[in-house]
């Protein structure tokens, strides 16, 4: 089953399905982590290696060593995960799909998204706004001294909102259309982008392949995320599946940013509230549009009602793969 993985609908959807479960089971182990790292940690190793050796001269040849960089990084990326999956090919079909579902589990982040937004209302309750600004500061680049509660809460939510599109939805599509080896290559475009693809005189020309590249394969898993957070909300008690899609059609287009606007929006419309608008990073004020309608004053409670229509758009692409899994099963 060498290349199957690759080629065959059942066994990549086979793989995410596994890999989703174990994940939202399992997350991480960090005695793992600490044993061995993790995938993002070693991809980020070699960037910065190339980075380092690339990134030089006037802004035309950094631009060029930013292409040759990308492309050594997916060269590399891509040979390693084709060598374990042929590998894991020699196992058996079911040992080695088991094998590539428990490897591509590191790729989503459904349960450590979970628990890094949860922290925050956890931490709003417990010490306060001091206590928020820190907790929420571990997933956000603003600068959390200028955040009341109120933009605490809204930078958790929005936190979350974008992070299940790049960090959850977007590996996950990808592992379904190319396996371990799709799944592995997005997070190395990702990993690149949040590494080099920065607007700075350091980075704004060698980053901006990989800024380039991240937008477009972030394309369809941002589209696919406000789907699901509409659906989520139709399935809510307290979440409005209609306010969702308003939002998206209205606001997404006019966010800075070409994908992040969707899950905002979406977010946003769903729990009757305002997210993104003008926010600093740094010293830096940053001006973007708002998603959504509603109050901007949230809460703690908006935190967790926010969660709670995460997991239940996680558990609802969880359903579609294992349909779909089934379904290619069933006919093919």
């Amino acid at each position: 089953m060498p290349w199957t993985a690759l080629t065959h609908p059942p066994d990549a959807l086979g793989i995410l399905a596994l890999a989703l479960l174990i994940e939202a089971v399992a997350g991480y182990p960090d005695r793992l982590y600490r044993a061995l790292g993790h995938p993002v940690t070693w991809i980020g190793r070699l960037i910065t290696a190339l980075e380092g050796r690339l990134n030089r001269g006037e802004a035309a040849a950094r631009r060029r060593g930013g292409v040759v960089a990308l492309i050594l990084l997916l060269a590399a990326v891509a040979a390693g995960s084709l060598a374990v999956t042929a590998l894991a090919g020699l196992a058996g079909h079911g040992f080695g799909l088991l094998l590539l579902a428990m490897l591509a589990a590191s790729l989503p982040a459904q349960r450590s998204l979970f628990l890094h937004v949860r922290r925050v209302a956890q931490a709003l309750r417990a010490e306060g706004l001091a206590g928020g600004r820190q907790a929420v500061s571990m997933i956000v680049g603003r600068n959390p001294e200028s955040l009341d509660e109120p933009a605490v809460c809204r930078a958790a939510i929005e936190s979350l909102a974008e992070n299940f599109s790049d960090g959850v939805v977007a590996p996950a599509f990808w592992i379904g259309a190319g396996g371990l080896t799709g799944g592995a290559l997005y997070k190395a475009i990702n990993t690149a982008d949040s590494m080099v693809g920065h607007r700075t005189p350091r980075f704004e020309a060698f980053g901006w392949a990989s800024a380039r590249l991240d937008d477009l394969v972030n394309l369809p898993a941002s589209r696919l995320t406000a789907l699901l957070l509409v659906a989520a909300a139709f399935l809510s008690r307290d979440g409005s599946a209609s306010g969702a899609w308003r939002a998206i059609r209205r606001d997404a287009q006019h966010h800075r940013s070409p994908n992040a606007g969707w899950p905002e929006a979406a977010m946003a419309g769903a729990l009757g509230l305002r997210l993104a608008g003008p926010r600093i990073y740094g010293e830096t004020r940053v001006e973007d549009a708002w998603m959504g309608d509603g109050r901007a004053e949230a809460s703690a409670d908006d935190i967790l009602r926010a969660l709670k229509l995460y997991r239940t758009a996680c558990a609802l692409q969880f359903t579609l793969v294992a349909a779909g899994t089934g379904f290619w099963l069933y006919f093919s």
